[in-house]
């Protein structure tokens, strides 16, 4: 069993990571959420923590072990670091080392590998700032998954997709069954 420290973005993708929460828990993994205010506008805590069976972490100041730098401690309780789905937006500020919410801290303060699935407009994701932002995350050892091709909520259609959830987590299972470590 490995903990998954799963970071959700704001945008119309972030449902999928409902399921795949139950398909990590179904897998017989922890899964310890944290829902980004932006995320707060497309899932809820309580659903996400139901499925999760686990208290839902949404600020980094209300982290009753914050006296005791309980950001590190989350950061680090984890075997698995997943973003799911990173938008834009987190993968420009993981990319710049912005730290300026409980998820963007907790990127900054771990030590264990981290996987991000995005999931954007067709042309935010061809765009060359997030095509430069996630080659940096790549450089510094960040795993990205590779958008899906298909329709868009937007109509459009194109790659940003956010994988199927049983995509990811076919993706992270090595890592998972490694506990988390490099592929």
């Amino acid at each position: 069993m490995a903990r998954v420290l799963l970071i959700v973005g704001g945008g119309i993708a972030a449902y999928k990571s409902l399921e795949l929460v139950r398909l990590l828990k179904k897998s017989r993994h922890q899964v310890t959420p944290v829902l980004t205010k932006s995320g707060e506008h497309f899932v809820t805590a309580m659903s996400l923590g139901t499925l999760a069976e686990s208290q839902v972490h949404s600020s980094l100041w209300d982290l009753k072990d914050e006296v005791e730098i309980g950001h590190i401690q989350l950061s680090r309780a984890a075997d698995l670091v997943l973003v799911c789905p990173a938008t834009a937006d987190l993968l420009a500020k993981m990319a710049a080392g912005i730290a300026d919410d409980l998820a963007t801290t907790l990127l900054l303060a771990t030590d264990k590998p981290v996987v991000v699935a995005p999931a954007m407009n067709v042309r935010m994701w061809l765009h060359a700032a997030t095509q430069r932002n996630v080659a940096q995350l790549r450089a510094d050892g960040v795993q990205v998954i590779e958008p899906a091709e298909g329709e868009m909520a937007c109509r459009e259609y194109g790659l940003g997709r956010l994988p199927e959830p049983a995509d990811i987590l076919n993706f992270i299972l090595p890592a998972l069954s490694r506990g988390g470590g490099p592929a």
